[in-house]
């Protein structure tokens, strides 16, 4: 019999958990079991297996993130978004290192996936960000991406303890966002609301 209130959302709950304490690559079944206070075999009723469990991670790491988005640009427009989509993103890697790591380059098996709404929610709300410098159409595309590489670059790099350098790396990363912002702006042939100021001690 399946261990009383233990679901698959439970069960993936822990396992994000422990990606965060210990890695995702040393995450297991029987790592996830111990941590739950059952056997392993007993989590195949729940997930089916250890692939199917990092899916699942990605959905559920997919969704803060989108969550940790929606939050941080409510009422920001300009740079004022660009700032606060960035410092939210980076909070989330550090505080999250693991469950992350499960959205990188995962892809969704199909459209009625869950990921696939996950995943998402994250490219709107960055696009929304890109939307107030109102850039030609055919550098929207190459916007997003430079995006969503500096965030991704900078944050896994951050939490893995990639930067050595004695300056500071909230510094770094407040400069990085307001280099960005002026070269969108730079793009745009509009006027852009918002300026940055972004906390570099901040998350």
């Amino acid at each position: 019999m399946p261990r009383a209130g233990l679901d698959s959302a439970a069960v993936t709950e822990a396992a994000a958990a422990l990606a965060d304490e210990i890695g995702l690559p040393q995450l297991s079944m029987s790592v996830v079991a111990d941590r739950l206070g059952v056997k392993a075999p007993s989590l195949y009723k729940h997930v089916e297996g250890l692939p199917d469990l990092i899916h699942r991670i990605a959905v559920l790491a997919a969704n803060e993130v989108g969550d940790e988005l929606r939050d941080a640009m409510q009422g920001r427009a300009g740079g004022d978004a660009l700032a606060a989509a960035a410092q939210a993103v980076r909070g989330y890697v550090k505080q999250h290192p693991g469950r992350y790591a499960a959205t990188t380059g995962i892809r969704p098996t199909g459209p009625d996936d869950p990921l696939t709404a996950a995943l998402e929610r994250t490219l709107i709300s960055f696009a929304a960000v890109l939307r107030g410098y109102q850039l030609e159409e055919g550098d929207q595309i190459h916007a997003m991406r430079m995006l969503r590489s500096f965030l991704h670059g900078f944050a896994t790099l951050e939490s893995s303890g990639g930067f050595q350098m004695a300056t500071d790396v909230g510094d770094s990363f407040s400069w990085m966002v307001s280099f960005i912002d002026t070269g969108l702006r730079a793009t745009s042939d509009v006027p852009v609301p918002g300026t940055v100021h972004l906390d570099s001690r901040s998350s």
